[in-house]
């Protein structure tokens, strides 16, 4: 309920990254209520230390906070009334889920400060200190609930940066680095975005807990950062449907046409934030915003986002017709496009819908993305195969009410340069797009998780930037909203009589040789078809390792499908010839390790006789 999911921290909505929320909200309505201006969070692997220097915990109440339900220190205040989190369940989630949790409240040159073990108190003291106000806690997650989990700095930092955005002029420090914005979502939008690609400036608008910023560049799909009370709603809600709405509406008024929607949001990139009081969220994580008023005495949410957008947007087009002119060709620009594959569109879906009755690449689950209600949703994975082999071991493995398995017939179009009318035009694809449900955007996407699951051989490796091309190139929400993932697979089995050990890389395959004697046997695995589905299923269950594909902010996807995916230019040959390693070179850098295992080997034998 409070976590969302557990996960192993390979997705940006894993539950180690919500323990870190929930603890950094209550510090920034510290700043927002005017009460320091840093935050600082450190980082040594698992354990992690937040700071703030607000006014800290009332010393008598550090105990209570942390641990005891409904005691949290914002009710009733008209301060925190558009504040993240009221009921302080977040705080003692966190105690509750952690093998090590310590609180530590500076209160005016007295201190108190309470450690707990898997949410049990063992200590208490009352010290005094030359510390500035604020609280400090430290924790680290129980790894008996969130197993084999690790935190990956890139969510982390996203994280940071949604926080600086809408607090402009609060400094966070992690790990020693700090980040700042001064322009609020105008930074964030900048730093989302290509100025080379946007048809014209960032429009950035700010009134009373309101502000957005938006503009148009040449990417498939609409981008939307929606934020509530500081709170990243990544599944939206209320205020983001106001707000898609209110674009339609006002523009459509500007230019007195009644342009198709879906051409007014083609190619949209834009955050919007609001503040209300009071806030229903529809899970304790807070990612979809189920408001309908913005306050008690106030106008609905729709109401309010509509009134803003009508009279802001409107003024900014007025007085900046240059900016009016190039939204125009922008959206006009989108109704040619999609008149154009119109008829291809047509086809391609009936051809997908009598498919769907047989469709033989797809082998569906149960459960899905979309089922709202259903508890494991966010379980939802699809694994896009590469052949028949490697989808029949899968298939027969999997999870049926959670996993399901799309076959790729062999390596797919590469589509860079590519037009829109390809994945119509392309049974593939088209059959593909369909089973993600994701033709007019990801709002309806069936599968929370999209696994590219291929051989680690160059086949495999080539295929896999194939179907990144794919996405990119047409669904690039799916890739930046962390859902497309690369499922890892064990490359060698080492076992004796008594133990079985799955190995990623040649320094477990060491490690494994180490632990089981030199004698093991040792199996590797060429490709997934390989693997029987026994063992499979070892490794899409709990224990499943993902490398989530991750966008770096300042990556330009036309420029990264260029280098990469384009005609052969001077500059990729010169990387690959640089970085090239032949053979000759990887059979002795082979050599040099086992040679090095054997010695060690000899020395523990000797060692154990003179013992």
């Amino acid at each position: 309920m409070y976590i969302g999911k557990l996960g192993n921290g390979s997705a940006a909505d894993d539950g180690v990254y919500v323990l870190l929320k929930e603890i950094i909200d209550n510090s920034i309505d510290e700043y927002v209520m005017g009460f320091g201006n840093k935050i600082t969070i450190d980082f040594d692997q698992r354990l992690v230390k937040i700071r703030d220097f607000g006014r800290g915990i009332p010393l008598g109440k550090v105990i209570d906070c942390v641990s005891k339900i409904n005691t949290g220190g914002k009710y009733d205040s008209k301060a925190f009334q558009k504040s993240v989190g009221l009921n302080g369940v977040g705080t003692k989630a966190v105690n509750a889920l952690s093998r090590h949790f310590v609180v530590q409240s500076f209160r005016d040159g007295d201190s108190k400060l309470a450690r707990f073990e898997f949410g049990e108190l063992v200590e208490e003291k009352n010290l005094k200190t030359e510390e500035p106000n604020g609280t400090s806690i430290e924790f680290e997650a129980d790894d008996t609930v969130f197993k084999n989990y690790k935190y990956i700095h890139d969510f982390v930092e996203n994280q940071i940066w949604n926080y600086v955005y809408l607090n402009a002029g609060l400094s966070i420090f992690f790990n020693g680095k700090r980040f700042y914005s001064k322009n609020g979502l105008l930074d964030l939008l900048t730093r989302k975005t290509n100025e080379e690609q946007l048809r014209y400036p960032i429009i950035h608008l700010k009134g009373e807990d309101i502000e957005i910023a938006m503009s148009h560049d040449s990417h498939y799909g609409e981008d939307y950062y929606s934020f509530v009370n500081g709170q990243h709603t990544t599944q939206g809600g209320t205020h983001l449907n106001a707000f898609k709405e209110s674009i339609v509406r006002t523009l459509r008024d500007f230019y007195k046409k009644q342009f198709e929607p879906s051409d007014i949001r083609a190619s949209i990139v834009s955050a919007v934030s609001v503040r209300v009081q009071e806030p229903v969220f529809e899970s304790q994580t807070k990612t979809r915003l189920g408001s309908t008023d913005i306050g008690p005495n106030g106008p609905s949410v729709k109401a309010f986002v509509n009134d803003f957008i009508k009279t802001e947007l409107d003024n900014y087009l007025h007085k900046h017709p240059d900016t009016a002119e190039a939204l125009l060709k922008r959206i006009m620009q989108s109704e040619r496009e999609r008149k154009e594959i119109a008829g291809v569109r047509k086809i391609a879906k009936e051809r997908a819908k009598k498919a769907n009755l047989h469709n033989k690449k797809l082998r569906d689950c149960r459960v899905h993305l979309d089922d709202e209600k259903h508890e494991r949703r966010l379980d939802t994975t699809l694994f896009i195969t590469e052949g028949d082999s490697a989808s029949g071991s899968i298939t027969k493995s999997r999870q049926v009410d959670t996993q399901a398995v799309f076959s790729l017939r062999g390596k797919p179009l590469n589509c860079f340069g590519l037009t829109k009318k390809v994945v119509y035009e392309n049974e593939e694809f088209n059959l593909l797009q369909h089973a993600l449900n994701i033709e007019e955007g990801i709002e309806n996407l069936r599968y929370n998780n999209v696994v590219i699951a291929t051989d680690a051989d160059v086949d495999g490796m080539h295929i896999r930037l194939l179907m990144l091309t794919f996405f990119l190139q047409f669904f690039p929400d799916l890739v930046r909203h962390g859902h497309v993932y690369i499922l890892e697979t064990p490359l060698f089995r080492v076992r004796n009589k008594k133990e079985t050990i799955y190995c990623y890389s040649e320094e477990e395959r060491r490690a494994a040789l180490s632990k089981l004697g030199a004698s093991a046997e040792i199996t590797r695995f060429k490709g997934l078809g390989e693997i029987s589905p026994s063992e499979f299923g070892h490794f899409i269950g709990e224990n499943i390792r993902l490398e989530p594909i991750l966008l770096n902010e300042d990556t330009s996807i036309p420029k990264l499908l260029e280098y990469y995916m384009g005609k052969n230019t001077q500059e990729r040959q010169e990387f690959i010839i640089d970085n090239l390693r032949v053979e000759l070179d990887l059979a002795e850098e082979e050599a040099r390790k086992n040679e090095a295992d054997a010695q060690e080997e000899v020395k523990s034998t000797k060692k154990k006789k003179a013992a």
